[in-house]
């Protein structure tokens, strides 16, 4: 003779598979957080070497435009 479970081992398992599903979300959520803290971190990353870069060309620039300067004052001293 089958015996069916009882009826507090069927609520349990409702409770169990309810819990399950809620722990999913929560780390589902936590990971999507994670990445975009990620993305985000690297996003200001390359802005900062995007500055760093402008900011070391234009310091290039500046330089080679002296030195352009002191060339023609040269030029027209001689």
């Amino acid at each position: 003779m089958a015996s069916t479970p009882s009826k507090d081992y069927r609520r349990r398992e409702r409770e169990q598979k309810k819990l399950d599903k809620r722990i999913a979300r929560e780390e589902a959520k936590a990971e999507k957080l994670a990445a975009q803290q990620a993305a985000e971190e690297a996003a200001a990353e390359e802005a900062e070497e995007m500055s760093e870069e402008e900011l070391q060309a234009k310091l290039e620039a500046d330089f080679e435009a002296e030195l352009a300067a002191e060339a023609v004052q040269g030029m027209k001293k001689g």
